[in-house]
């Protein structure tokens, strides 16, 4: 089976801003505390194509693995790693991100993908956010009876955490906001 969602979210920011917002939401000390499911973040590589002037950056996020507690109690693992790839086109102003589960893949299957684009009503003002998540509990003899009611648990907490994100990704446009202004928060 696959639990699968989506979800719309209007940032009333200019998509700029709502970028780098996605840029520095982790490193924040400040959303620490609101992301506390993220362990650790580091970027693999990143490349300008300079012919069609995307970036391409790959980063390695690391988890506290999702899930009630006594499924992370069967796989034996507390942590997930999982890494991320963006595609940022600033001539369509178009940020893409994938994220997926490298690590506890025999169990579980997450895939999370995020775009933020100008929002087509007010495009210099505004930017949409579209998330897709799926998740996949594999069948195992012991889950399998309960892979059902796993997989909604861990989309309960995935939606959460989509929550919290956003709640960090507003900071984050309010802080930039203010800081191209002048104004120190």
């Amino acid at each position: 089976m696959v639990k699968a969602y989506g979800q719309e979210h209007v940032y009333k920011h200019p998509w700029e801003r709502v970028t780098s917002a996605s840029w520095r939401k982790f490193s924040d000390p400040e959303n620490k505390r609101t992301l506390s499911h993220i362990v650790e973040v580091d970027t693999l590589n990143h490349k300008l194509d300079p012919e069609s002037g995307k970036l391409y950056t790959t980063r390695a996020i690391t988890v506290h693995a999702p899930g009630p507690w006594f499924v992370r109690k069967i796989i034996g693992q507390d942590i997930c790693h999982c890494v991320e790839s963006t595609v940022v086109d600033a001539r369509t102003k178009s940020m893409q991100l994938t994220t997926r589960n490298i690590s506890l893949q025999k169990f579980l299957e997450v895939e999370e993908k995020i775009r933020y684009d100008p929002h087509p009503d007010n495009p210099n003002e505004w930017t949409v956010c579209q998330q897709e998540t799926s998740i996949r509990i594999k069948p195992l003899s012991a889950l399998a009876s309960m892979a059902e009611k796993v997989e909604q648990k861990c989309a309960e907490k995935f939606m959460q955490n989509s929550a919290k994100g956003r709640e960090v990704m507003e900071r984050m446009c309010k802080y930039l906001e203010a800081e191209s202004r002048g104004i120190a928060m």
